[in-house]
């Protein structure tokens, strides 16, 4: 995981005066994951960050430093954001308020395994655009390749991983917006 949100999670918690057993009563997340998460030995996915950010009640780009100005179109420069070093996001939303979707290029290093699972309120929707994805969605599988499409109910436990020894890159759609 970049080590500058680590740093950021754990800083703006303490100054928060916030233990991490409250914390993670308010994320739902253990008290382990998140001592590691602080530490910066873990990986996390968007959706525990964005918890993470609520429960201290910050906007989700305090910790990964994206730009809140408005805007319809996404540009080249827009910064990715590095989870940990097999998974990184990239933005590619409009900025605007009262946005539902949220849009992202996800990247996933060969052979990823997200331990994670998720379950929170909104929908996923994924265009894989080079590679294989393994969805996990509600404990059953589902391989979706280049040019395939999946759509889930978010609220069904889910996870994503790459089981294959090439990059996995997928168009992301999702809701609630998170950046």
């Amino acid at each position: 995981m970049d080590k500058k949100i680590s740093e950021r999670i754990r800083d703006i918690r303490r100054k928060s005066d916030i233990t991490l057993k409250e914390l993670s009563e308010k994320t739902q997340l253990s008290v382990s994951f998140l001592s590691q998460v602080e530490r910066g030995v873990c990986s996390m996915t968007l959706t525990s960050l964005k918890k993470i950010a609520d429960a201290l009640e910050i906007p989700l780009g305090d910790l990964v430093n994206v730009e809140e100005h408005s805007s319809f179109v996404s540009h080249r420069s827009v910064r990715k954001v590095n989870l940990e070093k097999s998974y990184s996001y990239m933005p590619v939303s409009g900025k605007f308020e009262n946005r539902k979707l949220e849009g992202l290029i996800l990247t996933m290093k060969p052979n990823f395994y997200d331990q994670e699972e998720q379950v929170h309120e909104g929908e996923e929707f994924y265009y894989v655009l080079s590679g294989t994805a393994t969805f996990i969605i509600n404990n059953e599988e589902y391989e979706i390749s280049e040019g395939e499409v999946i759509h889930y109910p978010s609220n069904l436990p889910h996870r994503t991983i790459n089981k294959r020894d090439i990059e996995l890159v997928m168009l992301s759609v999702s809701t609630p917006a998170i950046f």
